[in-house]
């Protein structure tokens, strides 16, 4: 089964959801003003990550999908502004008909 991944608070047309809990995954720390991929990339990258770890606790779906720049870090501390992209969500089982 493919892995229905929304926004939204809801899946449309699902008449029951067991949430399993909220889940969290980020890429790897990259350079805040350039890195080899560009944003769209990094947040696909989060995405699969969090998709993973759903998989891990035999969810259906993640509702609630957000992302957020974690952890911009001081350029004194490593020498360049690093950052990396966090995806977080609520895993759910969609219940069977």
């Amino acid at each position: 089964m493919t892995m229905i991944v929304s926004s939204a608070d809801r899946i449309e047309g699902a008449r029951s959801l067991t949430m399993l809990g909220r889940i969290r995954a980020a890429t790897g720390w990259h350079a805040a003003s350039r890195g080899r991929l560009r944003d769209g990339e990094w947040k696909e990258a989060a995405l699969q990550q969090l998709i993973r770890r759903a998989e891990d606790i035999d969810a259906d779906a993640i509702i609630g999908l957000d992302y957020e720049i974690d952890g911009v870090t001081d350029p004194d501390d490593t020498g360049m502004k690093l950052q990396r992209i966090a995806a977080t969500g609520l895993a759910v089982r969609i219940g069977r008909v």
